[in-house]
């Protein structure tokens, strides 16, 4: 069994963020908070305490960008998801795992263990 992690959710879609959180506690983790938008989830990093964060690329037409910035500058690995048809990742984030939308439980761990290992 993979390492418990508290790991922060930055997703737009009620029902896609309720099912993740299923699926990450499934797997043995914490939910530390779950945001729709930029300007919650930049609340919740700077308040920090959760290992890691799953950032939805797109949350209500804003991108998660300045959230993926500021995780970096803290040294907090996240992941990114998407659900296809938008731009890909900005230069800087090129490697950041990523998880392609719908979510299963088999694309979650290793996107975890992969923001861990770089």
């Amino acid at each position: 069994m993979p390492t418990p992690r508290s790991i922060l959710i930055v997703e737009d879609e009620p029902l896609i963020a309720m099912m993740l959180e299923d699926f990450l506690e499934s797997l043995g983790h914490s939910i530390a908070a779950s945001c729709d938008s930029v300007d919650s989830a930049m609340v919740e990093v700077e308040k920090g305490g959760f290992d890691l964060a799953i950032l939805d690329v797109n949350l209500k037409g804003r991108n998660v960008w300045p959230v993926a910035s500021r995780l970096r500058e803290q040294g907090v690995p996240f992941v990114i998801a998407s659900g296809g048809h938008v731009d890909p990742p900005p230069a800087e984030f090129a490697s950041v795992p990523l998880i392609e939308k719908p979510y299963t439980v088999d694309r979650v761990t290793p996107a975890i263990n992969a923001a861990f290992a770089g």
